[in-house]
């Protein structure tokens, strides 16, 4: 099923989820520790990849 262009994030939105600035969510994408896929100029990010990798490295921390 192909994914509607509103289940798409930008690096903003998704700072705001991981409490971290839209540079830091562009440079973790760059290193591919973060899924995204980018469209023409800007990154776009998947709420449940969000989500995955905020649980992945809540959990690291916890430990």
């Amino acid at each position: 099923m192909p994914t509607k262009k509103d289940d798409l994030l930008r690096s903003k939105d998704v700072a705001h989820i991981l409490d971290c600035s839209p540079d830091d969510v562009i440079e973790l994408a760059r290193r591919g520790k973060l899924r995204a896929s980018k469209q023409g100029r800007f990154w776009r990010f998947k709420h449940n990849d969000v989500l995955i990798y905020k649980k992945k490295y809540e959990a690291m921390a916890m430990s």
